[in-house]
């Protein structure tokens, strides 16, 4: 019998919480401050000591903002610039102006939705290596499904992003890199509140510094290799490299390309991880969706593994991922700053604003979702119209992720794959709790046991 399922989410706060109370839950969790007034699609302006912030939570002006004047507000915030240009320099994240316009059609004809084949094969190997590992563990037996998710994106955009050859513990470095660098790095940037329009350099400590160093050395290995024709024909590294070489004007030097080659792991490491580790609490808790994803995938493709062939009668799983990214976008505020004074609806905007569109917001919203809190995978499968403008966990407009396809396929595989062969009991009694620093994870992990089916394939 169908239940209805509400997953955790911070309870909107009911009033507006001073400036103390809103920088201290902002420092904590950056989803956990916002009123049941910000849910609501429309415009709302407030200041932080001397700088206006905007929120825009209505498709209509976020169209405005992200496509008709893009050009005032391609720029990411000073707080996300600042907390990320360490690791990733001027890539493609996080860069505007001409640096983003050269880069974008480099990067973006690498990830693009042509070269799936290519990858898929690597998508569907590591996956069914994770497979072969849980199938070996004792009945019963629990793992920490963030750890779990990571280590299986991980060799998937390591042999992408940086060839099949790439040492597991090389890897391994770049991924204990980054998780220590989102660790200790603070994105909220006072100075830029206090004045400063391109907010105070984020000076890391001893920790910080060690997790940058660990990841540019195995990037910069890498690039190196490829430069003096050691490295592996057809991955990302390559492609770009070989690219940038045919570049008839301005071609990127080796700490570009190595900032370049950071910026798609990170995205496609650490978004489609969370992605996936959302994914399989939301199906544990809600048995009648399971059930369905599971007699899909044995319909579809009975003893065999899926492929990525399968997509076209993949329908639950692939609407159990888009509804996951629904409730769970891994990157849930896209702040933006205005170059110029501009006007957003009825409010003025001052030069330097804080421009906050915010898919957590936006995917929750009442006004624009039927049960905005229900894990409902159903809703992308009725064949209505959704906005691309209210759903946007791949932001939109000009500067829209171009891995989506990427990312969004690689999750559905994963998921198909692992659950053909296995349901996930999350441990009893244990609180999850959605926090964001710089990306959207379980609050220390989400520890779960795995169950082998008795239908399906035989691991």
């Amino acid at each position: 019998m169908r239940e209805d399922f509400v997953p955790c989410h911070p309870i909107p706060l009911k009033y507006d919480p001073n400036l103390i109370q809103l920088m201290v839950t902002a420092r904590r969790n950056l989803i956990a401050g916002w009123t049941e007034a910000n849910y609501k699609a429309g415009l709302d302006s407030f200041r932080i000591f001397r700088r206006q912030i905007v929120i825009v939570n209505d498709p209509e002006y976020v169209r405005y903002v992200v496509a008709t004047r893009h050009s005032n507000f391609e720029r990411k915030s000073p707080q996300m610039r600042r907390a990320l240009e360490a690791l990733l320099g001027d890539g493609l994240f996080i860069s505007d102006g001409e640096t983003w316009k050269r880069r974008r059609p480099l990067v973006a004809d690498i990830v693009h939705k042509r070269r799936l084949p290519e990858f898929g094969e690597t998508m569907e190997h590591a996956a069914l290596a994770v497979a072969a590992e849980w199938a070996e563990l004792p009945d019963d037996a629990e793992i920490e499904l963030t750890e779990e998710m990571g280590r299986l994106t991980a060799a998937i955009i390591s042999r992408a992003v940086f060839g099949k050859s790439i040492a597991r513990v090389a890897a391994q470095q770049v991924i204990d890199g980054f998780s220590a660098y989102q660790k200790h790095t603070d994105s909220f940037n006072l100075g830029y509140f206090l004045g400063a329009d391109e907010g105070w350099p984020a000076f890391g400590g001893r920790k910080r510094r060690r997790a940058i160093a660990m990841v540019h050395e195995v990037i910069d290995g890498v690039v190196n290799a490829h430069l003096a024709g050691e490295g592996d024909a057809g991955s990302m590294v390559d492609l770009l490299i070989r690219r940038n070489q045919k570049s008839e004007s301005d071609p990127l030097d080796v700490t570009a390309l190595r900032n370049e080659a950071a910026t798609i792991f990170m995205a496609g490491h650490e978004t489609t991880a969370t992605t996936l580790t959302w994914a399989w609490y939301l199906i544990a808790n809600a048995t009648w969706i399971a059930d369905r994803v599971h007699q899909e995938i044995d319909a579809v493709c009975g003893a065999r593994a899926p492929r990525l062939a399968d997509f076209p009668e993949l329908k639950w799983c692939r609407a159990v991922i888009q509804e996951t990214l629904r409730l769970y976008p891994p990157v849930p505020l896209l702040p933006r700053q205005a170059k110029d004074a501009d006007r957003i609806g009825h409010i003025d905007v001052e030069k330097s604003a804080l421009v906050m569109i915010a898919p957590w917001l936006l995917h929750r919203s009442p006004d624009l979702w039927d049960k905005p809190n229900h894990f409902m995978p159903d809703r992308f499968l009725s064949g209505a119209r959704i906005d691309p403008f209210a759903y946007i966990p791949f932001a939109v407009g000009p500067r829209i992720c171009p891995g989506m396809n990427f990312g969004l396929d690689e999750a559905t595989l994963c998921l198909a794959i692992l659950a053909q062969r296995f349901q996930v009991i999350p441990r009893v009694g244990y609180k999850v709790e959605p926090v964001c620093r710089l990306t959207l994870r379980p609050k220390g992990g989400l520890p779960a046991t795995i169950v082998k089916r008795s239908r399906g394939v035989a691991a």
